[in-house]
């Protein structure tokens, strides 16, 4: 049995990994969907990566998974737990030093973004429902709140370590994310962790929209 310590991404509701918990938990794994203070405009990333020990308690080790923002804080949790892997799902994965507000810039993720978004022929400037839910089920986002708020506090904070940490890392990537899409997230696994990534169907919020694969990716022996 393994325990998948789940971070999510902006907006830091532990509900987007719900679908998932439930295949984690028919496969014998233990889940635990954590919730960060993404409302409170004085929490940066050390509060994040607290949020997410404290809902890991005395469970030991654990692999954490990251969703999104959640790449900015789940390799802060290494220093703070025992935590024998990684995995990055559709996730930022930050420089030492650097913000998370400049990650967008420095990696030229809006660049990559426009040139899917014409690839795929879609039309106008792309809405949040066009990137993030597109192949999500409506009666799953009906079983969900509005509430989104995110605060910019967390991507103020300079990436905090001196390097990766030294834990088995996999990089899962949505080949329909509209987001950072698929090319984008190959080269920045590359370049910055010098790993190949795992591609798996479904799009950006693919804990939402593939659970069943997402999974399986995430119990596959490596």
């Amino acid at each position: 049995m393994t325990t998948f310590v789940l971070v999510p991404g902006a907006g830091g509701r532990s509900w987007y990994w719900h679908r998932l918990v439930a295949e984690l938990e028919r496969r014998g794994h233990e889940a635990v969907a954590v919730d960060l203070p993404a409302d409170d405009e004085t929490a940066g990333l050390d509060a994040y990566a607290d949020a997410v020990a404290g809902a890991i308690g005395d469970r030991a080790p654990v692999t954490v998974v990251a969703q999104s923002m959640g790449g900015l804080t789940a390799p802060l949790v290494c220093d703070r737990r025992q935590v024998e892997a990684l995995v990055l799902v559709n996730a930022m994965v930050p420089r030492p030093g650097e913000t998370g507000g400049e990650w967008w810039t420095a990696t030229g993720q809006g660049r990559a973004q426009a040139e899917h978004w014409a690839a795929l022929g879609l039309p106008g400037e792309p809405d949040e429902e066009q990137v993030f839910l597109h192949d999500v089920p409506a009666e799953v986002l009906a079983t969900g709140t509005d509430d989104l708020a995110q605060s910019g506090r967390p991507f103020e904070d300079p990436w905090p370590l001196p390097a990766w940490p030294d834990v088995p890392t996999r990089v899962l990537a949505g080949r329909d994310d509209r987001l950072f899409p698929l090319e984008f997230q190959r080269r920045i696994a590359r370049e910055r962790l010098g790993l190949d990534v795992e591609e798996v169907p479904g799009g950006h919020c693919v804990a939402l929209s593939r659970p069943v694969e997402l999974a399986e990716a995430l119990t596959a022996a490596r």
